[in-house]
């Protein structure tokens, strides 16, 4: 069994920096794939970022290209997402999720299918006033 807890979320001011961190227990993650997801009030949950499990191979949802990054400190089975220049439509629960088979090649498409993933998260919240 994995479990996966986010933090630091919080609320912030429109341009500013968050990084959130995804730390599992149970397992180590080093193997898999993670991925990124988020869900504003109202809107269904959407792909935001993922990486290998190699961390060689990065994704992101064009609404956060060139503002996003994911990363992974397997020592610490951590993925982190750095956010920077935050918008008010960024406002959501962010969650992380891992893919479900270890050391497996993952398109980017397959990322973004929820799915793929076995683990989530319970979510921590980012808002972004304006």
């Amino acid at each position: 069994q994995v479990q996966l807890v986010e933090s630091g979320g919080g609320l912030v001011q429109a341009g500013d920096s968050l990084r959130l961190s995804c730390t599992a227990s149970g397992r180590s993650i080093s193997s898999y794939g993670m991925g990124w997801f988020r869900q504003a009030p109202g809107k269904e949950r959407e792909f935001v970022a993922g990486i290998s499990w190699s961390g060689v191979s990065t994704y992101y949802a064009d609404s956060v290209k060139g503002r996003f990054t994911i990363s992974r400190d397997n020592a610490k089975n951590t993925v982190y997402l750095q956010m920077n220049s935050l918008k008010p439509e960024d406002t959501a629960v962010y969650y992380c999720a891992r893919l479900k088979e270890s050391r497996r090649y993952y398109s980017s498409s397959n990322f973004h299918t929820e799915a793929l993933y076995d683990y989530w998260g319970q979510g921590t919240q980012v808002t972004v006033s304006s």
